[in-house]
């Protein structure tokens, strides 16, 4: 597994997007009613989530994503110290829902993951984005990775990493995108950003 990671993250830098710039939501826009899949395949209201507690939302592309992979991992670094701020993780990914416990490292997570195999959060946030077909087929041919298999979907579609800080209300109070998939906020900054905005 630790292998395939690496070669699918030194081979990454060739994929490629037909989307136009995307139109993330931003501080002060109220986040989407969207319904993702638990990983026993459960339907979960985001909303109704994030009703609970103040929430770090993450976006990754899916668990096999070396580069996602680290950022999950060094996320639950700051899990005690976010749960001390009263804050929670849900972490969102293209994964269908049987893929998800197959997250590396997923033991070491007590965070949520969530299915978004279909898209839609990743569209209504603004951030989702289509994998040219030819890249798509070179990766399943020559590497290994099946998007359609990890996604379970034919829309080959993925996110743009991203972190929001979401009120109770449902509010954004923080939102960091990057299209540079190789390039994570960090956690230190993740925590500073709960802090700063729940003061």
């Amino acid at each position: 597994m630790i292998t395939r990671l690496l070669l699918l993250g030194a081979l990454a830098m060739g994929l490629a997007t037909t989307a136009a710039e995307p139109k993330p939501l931003k501080i002060g826009d109220k986040i989407p009613d969207v319904t993702l899949r638990s990983e026993e395949d459960r339907e979960v209201k985001l909303r109704e989530v994030v009703a609970a507690k103040k929430t770090v939302l993450i976006f990754y592309r899916g668990g096999w994503c070396p580069f996602c992979a680290k950022h999950l991992q060094a996320l639950a670094g700051i899990q005690e110290e976010l749960r001390s701020a009263g804050s929670q993780i849900v972490a969102i990914s293209m994964d269908q829902p049987s893929k998800l416990k197959g997250t590396p490292g997923r033991d070491k997570l007590t965070y949520t993951l969530l299915s978004d195999s279909d898209a839609k959060a990743a569209q209504a946030f603004g951030i989702a984005f289509k994998v040219e077909d030819q890249i798509v087929a070179r990766y399943k041919s020559s590497y290994g990775l099946d998007l359609e298999a990890e996604s379970g979907r034919t829309h080959h579609q993925l996110p743009h990493p991203a972190v929001y800080v979401v009120e109770p209300a449902g509010t954004i109070r923080f939102a960091h995108v990057n299209q540079d998939y190789k390039q994570r906020l960090e956690a230190a900054k993740i925590l500073e950003a709960v802090r700063s905005v729940h003061e």
